[in-house]
């Protein structure tokens, strides 16, 4: 699996990845060329990708990350979050769906510790934000 920086070129899967995943966030795939972008790329193809920003020295946070669901559990979402955490020196955030086990595991696999909650974060459904937190030095 290839992990590169996302361009213009992956916009159609990115839109079709992220439709397939009522759990991530829904963006204008469009709008994530201004962010760091990275995809994962399986057989030719993106297989996922990781939006992220730089919000001050050393602090960054993951906007989004969704996989196909064919390549779900093959390592892609791994590889993008291990990618991204190797190039970065200080502190990560996140926040997840408080309904998403399955996500909040899979950061927690990662190393990344729940430091608070938000009531009303999301809106369709209403539902908490987790926090969460990885520190690398």
């Amino acid at each position: 699996m290839e992990i590169r920086k996302g361009e213009a070129r992956d916009l159609a899967e990115i839109a079709a990845i992220q439709e397939a995943s009522p759990e991530a966030a829904a963006w204008p795939p469009r709008d994530y060329l201004g962010y760091d972008l990275l995809v994962a790329v399986r057989s030719g193809r993106v297989a996922g990708f990781l939006a992220s920003r730089k919000t001050a020295e050393k602090e960054w946070e993951i906007l989004n990350l969704a996989v196909a669901p064919d390549c779900r559990r093959k390592g892609a979402g791994r590889a993008l979050v291990e990618a991204f955490l190797a190039e970065k020196q200080g502190d990560v955030f996140l926040e997840v769906r408080e309904s998403n086990t399955t996500a909040r595991e899979f950061y927690n696999s990662l190393e990344f510790q729940v430091v608070s909650r938000r009531d009303g974060y999301y809106h369709h459904p209403p539902e908490a934000a987790i926090v969460m937190k990885f520190h690398s030095c």
